[in-house]
């Protein structure tokens, strides 16, 4: 009988089952848009998106181009990083459902306008996710098991000595 109590004590304690596995990362919002020249890939991560630009013909990365994007008909500069890649910030990226987003690549003598179709899903919001109450209610629910088990162990364990 110990050795069912102390098996059902660390399976509760364990997490084991499907309510208490941990909820994953939200997946990002991918992007992409080509043209006769260009390659653009954007993740987006809440209100930012990480753009990067590379030629077809030999996939090597864009630098010192002038990035644009145009969301909802509001133009918004992307700012250049290290890695070779681009950031733009915008509160529309964070919005729910699709939008058209249009590119505008500039450098040198060659200007491209790369167009795409972002889908951002429906009722991504933390407020409406039920995950993290179910999660409360197994921890509640994992604890309330553990103590029962240890005073029915307990009271036996006094019975037993009488």
């Amino acid at each position: 009988m110990g050795r069912l109590l102390f098996a059902c004590w660390c399976l509760c304690c364990s997490g084991i089952g499907g309510l208490g596995a941990a909820a994953g990362p939200d997946p990002e919002t991918r992007i992409e848009a080509r043209s006769t020249t260009y390659l653009l890939v954007g993740l987006v991560h809440g209100e930012s998106m990480s753009v990067h630009v590379s030629r077809l013909l030999d996939n090597t990365p864009v630098r010192d181009a002038q990035v644009t994007m145009l969301l909802r008909d509001r133009e918004y500069p992307a700012t250049a990083q290290v890695d070779g890649g681009y950031t733009v910030t915008a509160k529309e990226l964070a919005l729910p459902g699709s939008a058209v987003v249009e590119f505008r690549i500039a450098q040198s003598a060659v200007q491209e306008t790369l167009r795409a179709t972002l889908q951002t899903p429906e009722g991504s919001s933390k407020d409406d996710d039920k995950s993290g109450i179910r999660q409360y209610a197994w921890w509640i629910l994992n604890f309330g098991i553990c103590i029962g088990a240890l005073m029915l162990y307990s009271r036996r364990s006094k019975n037993a000595e009488n």
